[in-house]
């Protein structure tokens, strides 16, 4: 599958995690950082939407330890949250 068509899935599937909660935190990152990811992190990225909305969210609020698989700059991008809207 090419590059664009791989995107556009992986951001589907960024905004329809189930929870709104989950859809801002996961969607956000992705629309603020996934046109620069290289093939490798599209790769992690693309694994990393496996796993539980609940582990996510814990992980980027600093809740639970990030495991070792997780580790690195992409977690620590996620972990900012500056990317995820606040409306009032």
């Amino acid at each position: 599958m090419d590059r664009q068509t791989r995107l556009k899935r992986l951001r589907f599937r960024s905004w329809h995690r189930g929870t709104k909660e989950a859809d801002l935190m996961v969607g956000g990152f992705f629309d603020a950082h996934a046109a620069g990811w290289s093939d490798t992190q599209i790769d992690w990225f693309e694994a990393f939407l496996e796993e539980q909305d609940v582990d996510i969210m814990a992980w980027a609020m600093g809740a639970a330890e990030v495991p070792a698989r997780w580790r690195g700059p992409m977690m620590t991008d996620l972990k900012t949250l500056t990317y995820v809207p606040i409306s009032r």
